[in-house]
Formats: C-alpha cells, structure tokens, sequence
C-alpha cells in the first residue's frame, strides 16, 4: 500500500485540528507535519522500515515518577489511575508545546525527543525549558493531590544531547518512529540518577546552553557501560524565561540529630535484594536522613529503609531512598540520604518525630 498524497492528508489534519480548537495549523506547524509525512512518503511501510537509520543530532528527554511502584502496591488500582492519568495528560501538554516529541510511555516513563524527526537549531533550549515546567506542574499537580487526599507524586528528568541513528523499527504488524544508540542509554543513566524533583543534564547538553541555563558545579558519576566518570549538571533555573526548578522548596526542612538503629537493603534494578545491613541514623529531616554504617555504598545507590520512631511509637517500613552524597574521611562512615518513596501517613509520622525534638530542644 503507498502513502496519499501529502497535500490531502494536511487538509484533513488542518480540519481536524480547526474542528477540535476552532484554528488552523500556523505556518511553524504546517512545515512540521509536512515534513514528518515527507519522512513517511514515497513507498510502502516495508520499503519504510527497509530504509537505514539516519544519524542525527538528538535531545532525549526521560522522565521517570519516582516512587511510583511502592503507590501502586499500597493503593487501589482506581486511585492509582486517578494519579497517573492526570499526570501524564498534564506532562503531554507540556511537551507538545515545547515541540517534543514522545516516542514512548513507558508505565510511569515518558521518553521525549527533540530534534527528530524534525530538528531545529532551538532543540536543546527547548528541551530544557520543557524539563523545568513540567517540574513546576509536579507541584502544581502535588497542591490538588494534596487538597484531594492522594499521595505526592514526584518526578525525576534526565537530559542528554548526542548521535543517534532515528528510523522506523519493526514489521508491517507494528512498527515505530524511535531513535536507538550509546546516548540514549547515556539519558537513560541520567534520569536514573536523578532525584525527585531533580533536572540532571550531561556535559554535552550543557555545551549547547550554557548561557541559556542556571545550573549547579558539575559532579561526576560513574556510570554502567563508561570506563571514564560522566559529568552532569542541576538545573535550577532559566533566568531569561524567569523559570525556576521548585526543587529547592520542596527538599527544605529542619533536621535533628538522633541515634536511631535502622536496617537497609539495597536495590539492584528495582529488585530488592535480600541481605539485610545495619547502621545508625545520625540526623533526620523530613525528606532525608545522615546515616552511619560500616560499609561504603556508592553515590545514588538505591536502599529500602526500616527503622523505628519512638517518640511517636511507629515503625517506618519500606521507605525507599538514594545516597546523595557522603562526609569526607569519616569513620564509620556516614552518608546522605533522600527519600524517593514514602507513603503519606509515614511522612506524617517522621514530620511529627521531627517537629517533637525541635520543641524538645526548645525547651
């Protein structure tokens, strides 16, 4: 079967989108579906799968909603689809906007590209101001869930800018327009490493819009499949478009010392595994803990904590949690921790808990 031709076809994608809006496509956006049916024109959906992958430029964009499995398990399947489905409506609108363009939903994933199939000289730029507003509509989206009764919901973004080879993947039964290479799996690390809240960037991304971002002093992590650390970046802000990541506010509370036993786990691809470590909390607040133990664990190691909290009598079950940094030249060691994973009435328990020891000290 051969493609229509292209002019009928943007007629009736203009009829649609005047019907659904009541305006026509501007000229930006007719060239941009011309030029995606121009990618698709010119043979059968063989002869386009049979095509080689063209290497491109690309922004990937994943975003990822941490925590999300722990909601699914302990919430009925009906709130977890009231929680989900706004969300991921909310984040499309978002990236429409930007010129995105989503090349999968992966459960509570969304992967985005910039620059294929259509590039621009501004991919990157929107990339990021992409990033940091669906960051501000989390928060947006917590305040309803919040007035709701529903659980928090927090996302972590990674951004990376390279090669890859974009084409159609599959068969005549089903195929896809993606994008495949080392830099995917690069963005894929990135956001992997990313806390709630966070926009993390590589080296190259940051090359590219440098004077367009506001970012913190780069950090280097160690990365499966690269011999050589990787460098990323923060975003905090976009100063031109008076855009701020509300990260900051999210993450800010009071913390007190304490010395509380606790128990970890760690977790190796969202699998839990079984061995059981000890150590000490050495302060907490609200969404992190300091915690003491004999055994280095490497920075943005995922764990499942269990402690207890005894002035408020309550046991703190699989609370699931990140390193996020460590004290040089401590022994033992100790290490930073931040929730990633936490259920609403636990975090209810450890704000009291805290709140309890500052009016204690306060006395």
């Amino acid at each position: 079967m051969r493609y229509p031709p292209i002019q009928p076809l943007l007629e009736r994608i203009q009829g649609i989108v005047a019907r659904e809006t009541g305006q026509r496509l501007g000229v930006e956006a007719i060239l941009e579906v011309e030029a995606i049916l121009q990618e698709l024109e010119g043979g059968s959906h063989a002869a386009a799968l049979g095509q080689e992958f063209l290497s491109r430029e690309v922004t990937i964009l994943l975003a990822d909603l941490r925590g999300f499995t722990a909601i699914a398990a302990g919430h009925p399947a009906a709130i977890v689809i009231q929680l989900l489905n706004p969300c991921l409506i909310k984040m499309s609108e978002i990236i429409f906007r930007h010129h995105g363009t989503i090349d999968k939903f992966m459960g509570d994933s969304i992967m985005v590209l910039f620059g294929a199939p259509v590039s621009r000289n501004d991919d990157v730029t929107r990339a990021l101001a992409c990033a940091v507003e669906m960051q501000r509509a989390m928060s947006t989206l917590n305040l309803a869930h919040k007035d709701q009764g529903l659980p928090e919901l927090y996302m972590g973004i990674g951004i990376n800018t390279g090669e890859v080879l974009a084409g159609m993947l599959g068969s005549e039964h089903y195929s896809e327009y993606t994008v495949i290479g080392d830099e995917v799996n690069l963005a894929s690390r990135i956001e992997a490493f990313s806390l709630r809240g966070q926009v993390l960037i590589s080296q190259s991304t940051y090359e590219h819009c440098k004077d367009f971002v506001e970012t913190n002093a780069p950090m280097d992590i160690y990365v499966k499949g690269k011999p050589e650390p990787v460098s990323l970046r923060e975003v905090i802000a976009i100063p031109s478009l008076g855009l701020k990541v509300p990260r900051q506010e999210i993450r800010r509370s009071h913390r007190v010392e304490v010395k509380l036993p606790l128990t970890y786990q760690l977790i190796d691809n969202g699998i839990i595994l079984p061995e059981i470590h000890a150590g000490i909390i050495r302060d907490i607040g609200y969404q992190g803990v300091l915690i003491e133990t004999d055994r280095e664990l490497p920075l943005y190691t995922e764990i499942k904590l269990d402690f207890d909290l005894p002035l408020v009598d309550y046991q703190v079950r699989d609370i699931y949690a990140k390193i996020v940094g460590r004290k040089p030249n401590d022994r033992p060691i100790q290490m930073g921790v931040e929730f990633t994973s936490v259920t609403a009435a636990t975090n209810m328990k450890i704000q009291l808990f805290v709140q309890l020891l500052i009016f204690t000290d306060l006395s």
